[in-house]
């Protein structure tokens, strides 16, 4: 299965059936030896209470069991599964749906990096308005031109983050 977008939309699938969301997929490596990273969390994940180990493994399971039955990625492949972290990725429509009103670190195609705010979507296409951190003007976006997009954090507003980086 050379076609990302197919391989993408199969793991989403066996990993929603499986009761958990794909949050992020990376194709590495080379045509010998594939990297596949596999990222997943609980659809309705609040933090702290995030996908665990265990379950990470389960998911791990199912879809090496899949893809080696399959052969879809040759004899010899890496699969990493792991939990998308408190930073978590931001790529398709229903993640930006679900967090409007967060902060993110995004990457557009011809813009610089920038913090924003999600606004919401612009109703009937597939499209993300954003409020820059910096007090310019919204923007409105085209996902498919956004590169790379993260949940951003506020470190200091994680409860004890400054007693533990001060150890009082």
């Amino acid at each position: 299965m050379d076609d990302t977008a197919a391989l993408t939309a199969e793991i989403r699938t066996r990993v929603a059936a499986l009761g958990f969301e794909l949050v992020d997929l990376r194709r590495r490596g080379t045509a010998r030896r594939v990297v596949l990273q596999v990222r997943v969390d609980r659809a309705d994940a609040e933090p702290g209470h995030g996908i665990t180990v265990d379950e990470c493994a389960t998911v791990s399971r199912a879809l090496e069991a899949w893809i080696d039955e399959g052969g879809l990625l040759g004899p010899k492949y890496v699969l990493e599964v792991s939990s998308p972290g408190i930073e978590r990725p931001i790529r398709w429509r229903e993640h930006w749906e679900r967090f409007t009103g967060r902060d993110v670190h995004v990457r557009v195609t011809g813009r610089p990096r920038l913090r924003a705010t999600i606004l919401g979507l612009v109703e009937g296409s597939d499209a993300v308005i954003l409020r820059p951190d910096d007090g310019s003007e919204d923007i409105t976006v085209e996902i498919g031109e956004v590169r790379e997009a993260r949940l951003a954090v506020d470190w200091s507003r994680i409860e004890g983050s400054s007693e533990r980086r001060t150890g009082n």
